[in-house]
């Protein structure tokens, strides 16, 4: 029973590798064919695209394990978050609770502001201040 679908299983496998060899040759011409000087313009290895064959499946397992770990942990402090809420507002009846849950939420969105800044202008720097730096 479990060998049933391998023949499906095969065939579709074959066409998405067929769909993102298509993908990745459609890429690479299209970068080829910019000049140096034009800021879209990478410097890809012509290996990358026989390499794409093999890593597109590991790539789209770590992104599908990387969400559901996403999922689970919004969940587990949503759940967690709901908790602490009701037994503040149950607990206490004063509204320096809310101030302080301001304060906390701002402190923590402020340093994940700061922190994906400055991940952007770090990835970003080389590429926009030196075009012709191989990617």
């Amino acid at each position: 029973m479990l060998l049933y679908y391998t023949g499906d299983i095969c065939k579709g496998y074959f066409w998405i590798t067929v769909f993102v060899c298509i993908c990745v040759i459609y890429s690479y011409r299209s970068n080829a064919r910019r000049q140096s000087t034009d800021p879209r313009w990478r410097n890809f290895h012509p290996a990358a695209i026989v390499l794409a064959l093999f890593t597109w499946p590991i790539l789209l397992i770590l992104a599908l394990s990387l969400l559901i770990l996403r999922i689970m942990v919004f969940a587990i402090l949503f759940g967690v978050f709901i908790i602490l809420f009701t037994l503040a507002l149950i607990g206490i009846r004063r509204p320096f609770f809310l101030v302080w849950l301001d304060k906390v939420l701002r402190f923590v969105g402020d340093a994940l502001l700061k922190a994906n800044t400055r991940l952007i202008k770090l990835f970003l720097s080389p590429w926009s201040s030196n075009p012709q730096l191989p990617y």
